[in-house]
């Protein structure tokens, strides 16, 4: 059964796109096989692989709405390993559409699960907001990997995010966990870059990433061209990064699927993926929590 990593956080610019596409062509480049799940209208990862969205008639907008299943939308890239579901700007009237239907926090899940046996990764590229897309990705996956970039606005939000995933893990989806949380952006010459790493460590310890994606500029042309970094300059350090990340990654879930599985337990006592309480994260009004 494959695996779903929902990429997530409703703040914009922090690398979510940038992440699902690289991460998704660093796992393929790893030979195994991997759908990435464009479920943000602006429709950026599509494009990220090469795919005009406007031309697409069979995206996560009809899978959503139940017009078509899942399996019909699958487009394959031009990297071995390496397929996509489209999205389409369309999908800004799917939240309209599904509101008042049963289970609509569902559907995601539902259309996804006969493409696990296909698939050895799904990576879903949520859009930048907490409504009832992202809810649908983090119904629907087995982890969530968070990106977090190396400025200060950046942490803003994060503690909604994470009431969010309480949520979904209590209500929705209870074998939701947090895959990690990745550094992005970040500028070794930079006093803030280094504080906001360790503010983070500080926080989720053992759950952040060692891999940081440094800022580089080929990494910010590669979407012009409608190419994964790794297909766009394999020497650049972005390519370096998204690689190690994907090794990472691997790693984590090789180690995880050869241990006793405890993370579908119900006990009050069972260990939790998130720290209960932190004294430097900030709050939703900008103030230390």
């Amino acid at each position: 059964m494959g695996k779903i990593i929902a990429i997530a956080n409703q703040k914009g610019g922090v690398g979510k796109t940038t992440t699902a596409v690289n991460l998704a062509a660093s796992i393929a480049a790893a030979e195994h096989s991997t759908l990435l799940v464009d479920t943000d209208p602006q429709a950026n990862a599509t494009s990220g692989l090469g795919f005009d969205s406007k031309s697409q008639h069979k995206t996560t907008y009809e899978v959503l709405i139940g017009s078509i299943s899942a399996t019909e939308t699958v487009l394959t890239s031009s990297m071995p390993f390496l397929s996509l579901i489209p999205s389409h700007i369309n999908l800004v009237g799917a939240e309209i559409e599904m509101v008042n239907e049963p289970d609509r926090e569902q559907h995601m899940r539902t259309a996804l699960s006969p493409l696990r046996s296909s698939f050895e990764y799904i990576i879903i590229d949520c859009p930048p907001s907490l409504g009832l897309l992202t809810l649908n990705a983090l119904t629907a996956a087995d982890s969530v990997l968070i990106p977090v970039q190396c400025e200060y606005y950046a942490l803003e939000g994060l503690g909604k995010l994470l009431n969010t995933i309480n949520i979904v893990k209590k209500n929705l989806n209870p074998q939701l966990d947090i895959e990690g949380v990745l550094m992005t952006m970040y500028d070794s010459r930079l006093r803030l870059s280094n504080q906001i790493v360790e503010e983070v460590k500080k926080y989720f310890q053992e759950k952040v990433f060692s891999t940081i994606i440094a800022r580089n500029v080929r990494l910010s042309e590669a979407p012009s061209f409608g190419k994964p970094i790794l297909l766009y300059d394999a020497l650049s350090s972005g390519t370096r990064n998204y690689m190690e990340l994907a090794r990472e990654v691997l790693q984590r879930n090789k180690q995880s699927s050869s241990e006793p599985t405890t993370r579908h337990t119900s006990s009050p006592n069972a260990p939790q993926p998130i720290p209960p309480s932190t004294p430097t994260l900030p709050s939703e009004s900008g103030k230390i929590a």
